[in-house]
């Protein structure tokens, strides 16, 4: 009986050590973000705490200025563009690389996924080199390629792992009935796989979003996207519209984490319907 308190008491013990170390992870991640969204409402043309007074002219600036107006929309452009380009292949190779008759799958999805792993410095210069070859460097094009080959890899994922346990009698059982292919994929496999494409899309537009690497190698001064020109403006001023920004930017990645959670509790949701 002894022994049994104590195991019990050592495990509520274990339970409360682990959620505070877990707490001062995520706090030591979150801080360093959260500490420069305040610095984006002070009222001074510098960093400076504590804060000189409270103002919304930084984002009013970034909400008008044409500058970052130009980056904006040239980032929403371009990662919707890839997005687009990065669902519809990534979810095909997913599809195909799911089959278990499938040869030399391993060797295959480990190409498909390298641009996570390889450097971005690496991928962007290639890119650089690969797109001027081609005509495309200072071009929408090439910049939305590019983009495209890096978030990519992120669908290919997400679908991938919403594969996992699909059921391909279902597809059989379609297709005994006649079923035609086309009908077979909108009607049976989409629906099933719809939570994962939009994680990957997701995941996809926020990587296409977010990215300045690639970007200072391939963009020209007309497709300058908006983290280009918050780095830019790191290197020229100084200025707390650059936290303006960052601070938008992170509330545009917290709607997005909370859309893909919902989307993977979506996704089980349909798993335990499929399993019953």
């Amino acid at each position: 009986m002894s022994a049994l308190v104590y195991a019990s008491s050592a495990e509520k013990v274990w339970y409360y050590v682990h959620r505070v170390i877990c707490g001062a992870v995520i706090l030591f991640l979150v801080l360093p973000i959260v500490a420069v969204i305040p610095l984006s409402f002070n009222s001074v043309p510098f960093f400076t705490y504590p804060m000189s007074g409270f103002s919304f002219r930084w984002y009013e600036e970034f909400f008008v200025s044409s500058r970052w107006q130009g980056g904006l929309q040239n980032s929403i452009f371009v990662a919707a563009a890839a997005t687009l380009l990065s669902t519809v292949l990534g979810t095909l190779a997913a599809l195909g690389l799911s089959r278990p008759t499938f040869p030399w799958r391993t060797a295959v999805m480990s190409i498909v996924i390298s641009p996570m792993i390889v450097p971005t410095v690496i991928t962007g210069v290639a890119g650089y080199f690969f797109y001027a070859y081609l005509g495309l460097v200072n071009s929408y094009t090439g910049l939305i390629l590019a983009h495209t080959t890096i978030a990519a890899p992120f669908v290919v994922i997400t679908v991938s792992a919403t594969l996992v346990g699909f059921d391909y009698s279902l597809v059989r059982a379609a297709a005994g009935l006649g079923a035609p292919p086309v009908t077979i994929f909108f009607k049976i496999v989409l629906p099933l796989i719809f939570p994962g494409m939009i994680a990957g899309s997701l995941f996809a537009f926020a990587t296409s979003f977010d990215e300045v690497v690639i970007a200072l190698f391939i963009a020209g001064p007309q497709q300058r996207t908006l983290p280009l020109v918050m780095f830019s403006g790191i290197r020229e001023q100084i200025s707390p519209t650059i936290l303006a920004t960052a601070a938008v930017l992170v509330l545009f990645a917290i709607a997005m984490l909370t859309a893909v959670e919902l989307l993977r509790r979506r996704s089980e949701r349909l798993r335990g319907i499929q399993n019953t």
